[in-house]
């Protein structure tokens, strides 16, 4: 069902990205799957990259929905079937930003609003956005997550 909801939407989940650093993409414990971050890459390429700014928020939003968009691909990748989310705990976004900028909220909602339109109250989450000086490969989000799935 989430799957198909996900089509419904027009979104193609892509092969989940591989780290850029020495680390695993996903840990499971239990029930809760810790989804490191990520990033807007497609196809092995960085979609989004700079500084966010007054002047460039909605393409900051379309990196977040990437963002989010990757990882549920890292989800798919460690449970098989996104009908196993029972819930989105958390996401954490993070904006590569001046100091002067303080919409960080604004440009992850399109992240939180996207797993809202998915999963429903499923998807309903706590959250941090926070404004950062740099982010990996000059990427213009990250956002990270914890979810629990059924076994």
């Amino acid at each position: 069902m989430i799957e198909e909801k996900i089509k419904s939407l027009g979104i193609q989940l892509p092969d989940p990205p591989t780290p850029a650093g020495s680390y695993i993409p996903v840990v499971k414990t239990g029930n809760l799957l810790f989804i490191s971050g990520q990033i807007p890459m497609d196809n092995g390429k960085v979609v989004f990259t700079g500084k966010v700014s007054d002047d460039n928020i909605e393409i900051a939003q379309k990196s977040a929905r990437m963002c989010a968009i990757n990882v549920l691909a890292q989800i798919k990748r460690e449970v098989g079937n996104l009908d196993k989310v029972t819930k989105i705990i958390r996401l954490s976004g993070f904006v590569n930003s001046s100091s002067e900028f303080t919409q960080h909220p604004k440009v992850i909602n399109a992240a939180s609003d996207l797993i809202f339109e998915i999963f429903g109250n499923k998807g309903k989450h706590s959250r941090i956005a926070v404004g950062v000086t740099s982010l990996p490969l000059g990427s213009m989000t990250e956002i990270d997550a914890i979810v629990e799935v059924s076994n």
